[in-house]
């Protein structure tokens, strides 16, 4: 596959379409065994609070893939990210009722390069706080 944006059809400050994931017990627990990272503070809540979390916690690697979504999405190409990266900043807390979190994820190109690549800036947020940091993604185009 190709990424289906061109290049040259892309300016500094292109927004790509927002997108909200949902997070719940149950997401987690799929998760937990697609990955093999059992930790207890992504599905016991006794456990967390006891290690100081306020509540059960989504995978950091769980959080970081769904905001690349919203680039691989607007790519239509998952191998067109040459390069992925943030720093966590604060946990998503996922509580045990019907509605868990949201993941709110946006992104803009924040800088044209060599190669037909791109840098993407995401800002990803849950319950209103910013959870990743430096959340940028390099992405070749067509």
């Amino acid at each position: 596959m190709t990424a289906r944006i061109a290049y040259a059809d892309v300016e500094i400050g292109t927004e790509l379409p927002a997108r909200t994931f949902p997070v719940t017990r149950a997401t987690l627990v799929q998760y937990a065994g697609a990955s093999g990272d059992f930790n207890p503070i992504h599905w016991n809540e006794r456990f967390a609070k006891e290690v100081g979390l306020p509540d059960v916690i989504a995978h950091g690697m769980f959080t970081m893939a769904e905001a690349v979504r919203v680039v691989t999405d607007w790519t239509g190409d998952p191998g067109a990210v040459v390069d992925y990266g943030v720093r966590f900043t604060k946990p998503v807390v996922v509580p045990n009722d019907d509605q868990g979190a949201e993941i709110e994820v946006t992104g803009k190109v924040a800088a044209k390069l060599d190669d037909n690549t791109v840098r993407v800036d995401l800002t990803v947020t849950s319950g209103g706080q910013k959870v990743l940091g430096m959340s940028r993604a390099v992405v070749r185009l067509a």
